[in-house]
């Protein structure tokens, strides 16, 4: 049987720090690695989503309020939700990098703000497929529960 957990899929994360939390899956680790050695996959998500804008506002209240708060983490695959969503985003090689050198956390996730941010905000300019916009649309905004 397929996995169903893919690279591009949209999770909710179940356990630990940030369950509640939607994510993207970066990369998965189906029989494990050498330091982890339990089914696993590299997930980016949002930590503090973007908030509701309304035509009467303002360009710079509205870049405030579109501001992302991202993390990157392994997450063992049972702690992880799959949705229907599908997303594409430009992470793998991001994300490859960051995890490399440890002391690359903090570019890394300014690396993924950077990325979640420009999806975000050209979300209604881009040319998408029905599926792939109703993805997006989900993933930025908060599970409501």
């Amino acid at each position: 049987m397929a996995p169903i957990i893919k690279s591009g899929k949209v999770v909710v994360l179940l356990q630990g720090r940030y369950a509640g939390r939607k994510a993207v899956v970066v990369k998965t680790y189906d029989d494990g690695s050498a330091d982890r050695k339990f089914p696993h996959a590299v997930v980016a998500g949002i930590d503090r989503y973007p908030r509701k804008i309304t035509k009467a506002m303002d360009k710079k209240k509205i870049e405030k309020r579109s501001l992302i708060k991202p993390f990157v983490k392994h997450v063992n695959l049972t702690h992880l939700m799959p949705t229907r969503y599908q997303c594409d985003f430009d992470l793998k090689k991001v994300v490859e990098e960051g995890l490399k050198d440890q002391s690359g956390n903090g570019t890394m996730r300014k690396e993924v703000r950077k990325v979640f941010s420009e999806k975000y905000l050209g979300q209604s300019t881009a040319k998408l497929s029905e599926k792939k916009a109703t993805g997006l649309n989900y993933f930025y905004k908060k599970l409501r529960f």
